[in-house]
């Protein structure tokens, strides 16, 4: 989803058994909404006509009312809005974990746009296009001057057609490639790999969309078959999406007949409805789900449905608190409203909504204001009989906060750039003694990477001070680096990965200072202790 339309649609729940607008909202309308419909009609043409004939400003028409949709749906929750039709389209594709175009990821550096990282199994990556090669022209058009989202707009497209895209690839030169626009995958999980001590880590951070259960349910059992016998399923970043696949995720963890949700709506309109587990025999291996501030909404079904039923342990921080369900009306010209219909409950009962009432819709998002202790005042148990609260919300059992000083935040800022550039080079076989890192295929995105695997050497760091040397115009502070050594080496490792295996694979660079991961390894034996009384006291209840 593009940046920005992120906010407006995080946390968005869609249930797939409400693809269209109800047939119950489809009502003859009575002779006080035809009154009201008509009242409304007038003042808005009569502000819209005032406004054309005396203001200063042009009249956009299009643009003034979906302004005035919005801006009625402000007014309800901070969860309704309002799609025109484009972004309609997109935000359907991204559901679908799909959209068209050539398959790449990219990135602006340095005012140019390069290839990142081709997506395996699509145009790009058949076609033999890598990391660092600089895009500079898009069917016979330069791309001097665009940014990341211009050269992204013209590469993306319908399915079937062609785009020719030229990069400049150093070391030899310009290249053309005639690329067929193809579906690529948007897939949810993003990784998924063996940590030492039999623990398998799942990074599902990219929403609950139309293949999640899918993903999750391979990606569990291969980790099985690698001899997994803990997980460390990671919520931090989901921002949600569809309910039908928050409950089927919640259902590989959870006993036939444990409750993963309740949703509660205008009885006529929308049915309540209870959302209980099916699986008859779930693996009961140890779980720690990780969860930030960004985790919103389905994946906040997933980690209160496991929280409740003492399934897994919860560590980070204060979840984003979306208790609010949405579902999806097109309208005839292609658009679409996405209206709050209901609300949802977690097992024990629990609303997690945070309060909206009296806030800007940005302070709300942003969560700019919230108190670091959410004052509760909704007290439920699990069931073990451990304290869970409602509200705002929900609680990791463990917080553990991201320790990203504002000195890394800084050395992140200074060092972006002149590092992706020296990785650039010594990619593309630039720089003379390092000929194990230049990068000759695409990545290869299954490779599991070693802990051996691309180290920062001396000697590496040397010819790295030496570059930023003679690369005047990337403004390096050449003092910093011995000062910033560690980070810097990271940075380094990280983005030469990037270049030999793609961006999943380098990600396991990130994890290995990842304090929260960390944490939630420490934290296994007892998420094997809270499994194995979870396991007693159903066992219990069964006996009953």
């Amino acid at each position: 989803m593009k940046k920005k339309y992120l906010l407006l649609a995080l946390a968005l729940i869609l249930p797939l058994t409400f693809a269209g607008a109800h047939p119950m909202q489809r009502y003859a309308q009575s002779a006080d909404e035809a009154d009201a419909r008509k009242r409304i009609a007038n003042d808005f043409a009569e502000a819209l006509l005032l406004a054309q004939e005396k203001s200063a400003s042009t009249i956009d028409y299009d643009r003034a009312a979906k302004a005035s949709i919005n801006g009625m749906l402000r007014t309800l929750d901070p969860h309704s809005m309002y799609f025109d039709a484009k972004q309609w389209e997109e935000f359907q594709n991204d559901q679908r974990s799909r959209y068209y175009g050539i398959g790449s990821a990219i990135v602006q550096r340095n005012g140019k746009v390069y290839i990142w990282a081709p997506t395996e199994g699509t145009a790009s990556y058949r076609a033999g296009i890598r990391y660092g090669d600089q895009i500079i022209a898009i069917n016979g058009e330069s791309t001097d001057g665009w940014s990341q989202s211009q050269v992204r707009n013209k590469l993306i497209g319908p399915d079937g057609t062609q785009v020719v895209v030229k990069v400049d690839r150093l070391g030899v030169g310009p290249l053309e490639f005639k690329l067929i626009r193809g579906a690529v995958p948007l897939p949810s999980l993003s990784n998924s790999f063996m940590l030492p001590g039999g623990i398998g880590y799942i990074n599902l951070d990219r929403g609950f969309n139309t293949t999640t259960y899918d993903e999750v349910r391979r990606a569990i059992a291969d980790l099985r078959q690698q001899g997994m016998t803990s997980l460390v399923f990671d919520l931090r970043l989901n921002h949600g999406g569809l309910v039908d696949q928050a409950w089927r995720v919640s259902n590989l963890f959870l006993f036939n007949g444990q409750k993963i949700l309740s949703m509660r709506g205008r009885p006529v309109t929308f049915p309540n409805r209870d959302y209980t587990a099916t699986n008859p025999a779930p693996d009961d291996y140890p779980v720690v789900v990780l969860i930030s501030r960004e985790t919103a909404s389905a994946a906040e079904i997933v980690a209160g449905a496991l929280q409740d039923h003492d399934r897994a342990r919860l560590v980070g921080e204060n979840s984003f608190g979306k208790g609010l369900v949405q579902n999806p009306f097109p309208l005839k010209d292609g658009s679409a409203l996405i209206l709050t219909t209901g609300h949802y409950y977690t097992p024990s009962g629990r609303l997690i909504q945070r309060d909206y009432s009296g806030r800007s819709f940005y302070d709300y998002y942003l969560k700019r204001g919230d108190k670091d202790a959410i004052q509760r005042t909704e007290e439920k148990k699990t069931d073990t009989g451990r304290t869970v609260y409602g509200g705002g919300g929900i609680d990791p059992d463990v917080v553990e906060k991201v320790r990203i000083t504002p000195k890394e935040l800084d050395m992140q800022r200074a060092w972006f750039e002149p590092v992706f550039e020296f990785v650039h080079v010594l990619a593309a076989g630039q720089i003379v003694g390092f000929p194990e890192y230049k990068v000759e295929k695409p990545a290869d995105h299954h490779h599991r990477l070693l802990a051996s695997e691309y180290q920062v050497s001396d000697k590496l760091m040397a010819a790295f001070k030496t570059f930023m040397t003679e690369r005047k115009d990337l403004k390096a502070d050449l003092s910093r680096i011995d000062r910033e050594n560690d980070f810097l080496r990271r940075w380094i490792r990280y983005e030469l990965v990037t270049a030999a295996y793609g961006t999943e694979t380098a990600f396991q660079v990130l994890l290995e200072t990842d304090n929260q991961v960390q944490k939630a390894i420490a934290e296994i034996p007892k998420a094997r202790m809270m499994a194995e009384d979870a396991r007693r006291t159903r066992a219990a209840r069964n006996n009953e």
